[in-house]
């Protein structure tokens, strides 16, 4: 909770809590904005739909769930989100590296038409076209969110925000890091303030 203090708005992870659904409404509860996820984890698939549907119901903002999820995963969680006024994101990840843009194109409108609120783009970055072709996405109407991982990467999740996505990820603190090239915190806040006071 104490964590929760420092942001304006975070992702909670429940994979990596051992939150109960009690303590899961006392989090998503705050007036805080915030962003449920629960990737997927074998052995502990039935607690997914009904912990993520708990933060739901206690007030998160945000939904994310996989791009990969079965459809009528993605349409009970869609339907339940839009039912409590909760924006859902769809989210593609690949760890691999930065397919071609048609194929991020395709993976973008889809989601779309699937329903999601916002579409999320997070891929290995290994040249700086990969760069290139992350940030040529936000060309694309509608609310996406578009970064690179991978210390390449690190510059499209700063500049973000300056391209139209309404949030970018990063750590805590060193060692927290969820995904390879995340930033710190505080050091992702000074440089978008950095660049806000050129």
């Amino acid at each position: 909770m104490s964590e929760l203090e420092k942001t304006d708005m975070a992702e909670i992870r429940l994979d990596l809590t051992q939150f109960s659904i009690e303590q899961i409404n006392a989090v998503f509860s705050l007036k805080k904005k915030l962003i449920a996820t629960y990737r997927p984890v074998e052995g502990l698939e039935t607690e997914r739909l009904p912990k993520l549907k708990a933060a739901i119901g206690a007030g998160a903002d945000y939904v994310d769930i996989e791009y990969e999820s079965a459809d009528n995963f993605k349409k009970e969680i869609i339907e339940y989100a839009h039912l409590h006024n909760c924006d859902v994101i769809i989210s593609y990840h690949n760890y691999e590296c930065t397919p071609g843009l048609e194929e991020l194109q395709a993976v973008i409108h889809e989601s779309f038409n699937k329903g999601a609120d916002v579409v999320k783009i997070a891929t290995m970055v290994k040249t700086n076209n990969d760069n290139a072709r992350i940030i040529s996405l936000y060309n694309i109407s509608g609310r996406v969110v578009a970064f690179g991982m991978g210390n390449l990467g690190k510059i499209t999740r700063i500049v973000a925000p300056f391209l139209g996505a309404e949030f970018t990820f990063a750590a805590m603190d060193e060692g927290e890091e969820t995904a390879p090239g995340q930033i710190k915190y505080s050091r992702m806040k000074a440089a978008i303030q950095h660049i806000e006071n050129l």
